[in-house]
This record gives structure tokens, C-alpha cells and sequence, in this order.
């Protein structure tokens, strides 16, 4: 499970400059990073597809596009001022020694009457093939294709495990398109071998409010790592999000490309603690015994907080509007419309969960985090760690540190194997006092 710090962004993006973004998951190994360790994922398909790999690999060498290859990417701020980034370097972004002082896009929108209407060019072997989340079929070979290939840690120990469902809601959100869920697929095998995915969001930056979508699951099968795919599939996704008259994006990256608008970092806290240690997601800390550590990290059988529940949809109503409230005090935050709440937050088995504080028919409090485990990579006895990782959280008639606990006690309860938190928003009131800590 990706440790590593996570850097949030937010640029402009235009049709005439390749990408809004690139997106990885928190972690060592993004999709676009080169590695290479782990066992070929093509292992068991048919010589077509192979082959097809292999030459489109040769002739991706030889297109006009500058590579993302991150292999060795830069993992902190000063290392990253030192280093020369080619392809960000031809973007709208800021460059890291420039001070913004404008609220505004770096390049204005363009009509879209402007924007190029033919697809971005693949070698003949490979074409563009969006990928239906409604055909089972096509759900499975994205959700292989992230299984197989998506983020690992630096150790290549474990990996993200999305499943179909969860693949269907962090991707069908009231707005989404298809054409903007972009595959590439081999001509003579039909194989799906990359994909790059992007939805529409509501951003306010202080008092303006911008159209946007953010870029995810970018992934490219292992074979294709470091032939630069990654800066296509951006051109490709950029263009059809240009074509709704969208020209900003918002993204996340585990490394540090030009220029991080924020930075922040995992903590983990342990809900099953001699698992996480015999996997090696975590370690005993120095003077610590095994008993000691268990005992630490023991939890209530039952939450605390009087009223505490699960969320149910008769209390979206309240629970939105608590949402709303709360995002309206910080400077850069998402706008949610009800329905896009209802789809984020209503709970789903093995997707989402939420819960509310209620006290005579009021809802005061809420708090939900989302499920997402992790393949254990080499392990004889656990196939995969349970992480929940903390959403959106609102405390108004308790604590923010009571309200988090009772949501371990939860997880705890759902057999959840650890608990994960960005220090954003106001998480860092409860991070220490929980026992979440940044030194796994």
C-alpha cells in the first residue's frame, strides 16, 4: 500500500497544449514510472497480443512526444528545482520558482469550434476504444488491467486492488461521459493495454468557481513503461475534454512535477496490527513487543458518541448541507451538487461507507471513508491488506478526535486491516490523538 506523499493540483489545460494532467495514486510506482521488477502481467496471452505490444513499443520511440518517464522522479521539493521537466516544461503550469499572484487560468479558453476533432494518432496495431463500465466484459478487462499493472509501492509489496464496483463509482458520476473512460487496445487481440479516465467536478479557488475535471486511473500495461504511452493518452484525454468546453483540471501525483498548489502526506493508523507486521506493512517500533503494540492499538467494541450510525438516505438532506458548510471555509475546495453527494456518500457495500451523529431527528456530525485494498504481492498466508481511507468529515456537536475514533471502531468492526488520512482540511486534530502516525 503506497506510503509516500501525495502532491494535490490544480492547472489550466488547452487544446493546444498536450495534457490538463497526469495522475497517479500516492505511492512509489505510478503507472507511467518504468518499472519494470514485477512479473510480466502479458505472461499467459496469446503471441498476437505480445507481439502487438512489443511493436508498439518500437514505434512509440519514434512519435513527436516528449516522455513521463518518472523512474527517477524527483521525490522532494528541492530535488525537484534542480531537475529539468521536459514535458511539464510545454505546459500551462507554473514553473516552480514563479509566484502566482492572479487567480486565473494561465491560458484562456478557446472556442470549441477550435479544438482538434480527429483523434490523436496510434501506431496501426492499436486503436482508441472507450471502455463501457456497463459491459461486464470490458469492466473486468479494466479491472485486470489496473490489478496487473496500476500503482505499487516503492518495494513493489503491495498493490491496489480496485474492484468493479468501485471502479463503477469513483467513475460513473452524475456528469461522466464515456468517451472520457479512453482505452488503447491491440488490433488483432482486442486486448486493453492502456487507459486514462476523467470526470467532471465543481472546483472554488477562494471566490471563483471553475468547471473542471480530474484525471485518474492512468495506467499503461508494463510492457509499454517508459515508451512514452503515458504522453498520448494525456493529448488524447485532454482533446475530448477540451470538446465539452472544459479547460482546467484538477489531479494528484506521487512525485513532484511542476508545481505542486498543495502537498500532503498518508498516516496510517493499524486495526490489525500483528497482519500488517507479518506482511511488513508495518514494523514493531524499537523497544515495542508484539503484546505491547496489540495493546496499543486496541479499540472500544462499540462507538462512543451518542447517536452515532450509519448513514441512511433519508439523512442526506442534513448531511449534505453540513458538507456544504464545512468545504465553505477553506480557499480551495470541491462543490458538490446534492446528486453528486448522494452518489459519493450514500453508503455501498465494499465501496463506501458513512455515518451520521443524530440527536433528536438533527443530524450534528459526519464522517465517512472509502474502501480500497491492497494485493499483498509476496506473501504465503495474506492475499490482501483491507484499507478504509478516510472521505469527508464534519464535526459540529462533538469532537473531530471523538467523532474519528468511533470511525476506527467502525472499521475496526468491518474488519478493516488499517486506517489511512491525508493531513489536509482539519484532519491534523486528529491524526496523533487517534494514533495515526507518518512512520510506518
Amino acid at each position: 500500500m503506497p506510503k509516500d506523499e501525495q502532491q494535490n493540483s490544480a492547472e489550466s489545460a488547452n487544446s493546444s497544449k498536450s495534457p490538463p494532467n497526469e495522475t497517479t495514486k500516492s505511492g512509489g510506482s505510478s503507472e507511467d514510472d518504468g518499472k519494470s521488477g514485477a512479473k510480466d502481467a502479458a505472461s499467459g496471452t496469446s503471441d498476437t497480443a505480445g507481439s502487438s505490444m512489443n511493436d508498439l513499443a518500437r514505434q512509440l520511440r519514434q512519435l513527436d512526444v516528449l516522455t513521463l518517464n518518472q523512474r527517477s522522479a524527483a521525490k522532494d521539493m528541492d530535488e525537484a528545482k534542480r531537475r529539468k521537466f521536459a514535458f511539464w516544461e510545454t505546459q500551462p503550469v507554473p514553473k516552480f520558482d514563479e509566484q502566482v499572484t492572479t487567480n486565473e487560468p494561465i491560458d484562456q479558453p478557446i472556442d470549441i469550434s477550435q479544438v482538434r476533432e480527429e483523434p490523436f494518432s496510434l501506431p496501426d496495431q492499436f486503436h482508441w476504444s472507450n471502455v463501457d463500465l456497463d459491459d461486464e466484459k470490458q469492466l473486468k478487462e479494466l479491472y485486470t488491467l489496473l490489478t496487473e499493472n496500476y500503482v505499487e509501492d516503492d518495494d513493489n509489496m503491495f498493490r491496489f486492488d480496485y474492484g468493479s464496483e468501485f471502479i463503477r463509482w469513483a467513475l460513473k458520476p452524475p456528469g461522466w461521459l464515456q468517451q472520457w473512460h479512453c482505452g488503447v487496445r491491440a488490433k488483432n487481440s482486442g486486448k486493453l493495454v492502456a487507459f486514462i479516465s476523467a470526470i467532471p467536478c465543481t472546483i472554488r479557488i477562494y471566490d471563483k468557481i471553475q468547471t473542471m475535471v480530474e484525471i485518474n486511473f492512468l495506467c499503461v500495461h508494463k510492457k509499454l513503461r517508459s515508451k512514452r504511452v503515458a504522453p498520448v493518452l494525456i493529448r488524447e484525454i485532454t482533446r475530448r475534454v477540451n470538446q465539452q468546453g472544459i479547460f482546467q483540471a484538477v489531479f494528484t501525483a506521487g512525485v513532484i512535477i511542476p508545481k505542486p498548489i498543495t502537498t500532503c502526506r498518508y498516516w496510517h493508523r493499524s486495526l490489525n496490527p500483528k497482519k500488517l507486521i507479518e506482511v511488513k506493512f508495518s514494523h514493531l517500533a524499537r523497544n515495542m513487543t508484539l503484546q505491547r503494540t496489540l495493546k496499543l492499538y486496541k479499540l472500544p467494541e462499540a462507538p462512543k458518541c451518542p447517536g452515532f450510525r450509519a448513514m441512511a438516505p433519508g439523512d442526506v438532506p442534513q448531511a449534505y448541507r453540513l458538507l456544504v458548510d464545512y468545504l465553505k471555509t477553506f480557499d480551495l475546495a470541491p462543490m458538490f451538487t446534492l446528486e453528486e453527494f448522494q452518489h459519493f456518500f450514500v453508503p455501498r457495500p465494499n465501496v463506501v461507507d458513512s455515518f451520521v451523529v443524530e440527536t433528536n431527528g438533527k443530524v450534528t456530525d459526519f464522517v465517512s471513508f472509502y474502501t480500497l485494498p491492497s494485493t499483498v504481492m509476496h506473501h504465503s498466508t495474506y492475499k490482501t491488506i483491507k484499507a478504509a481511507y478516510s472521505f469527508y468529515n464534519v464535526a459540529t456537536s462533538t469532537s473531530l478526535v471523538e467523532l474519528m475514533n468511533d470511525a476506527l471502531i467502525v472499521a475496526k468492526k468491518h474488519d478493516f486491516d488499517v486506517f489511512n488520512a491525508l493531513d489536509l482540511m482539519d484532519n491534523k486534530q486528529f491524526l496523533s490523538p487517534v494514533s495515526l502516525s507518518c512512520d510506518f
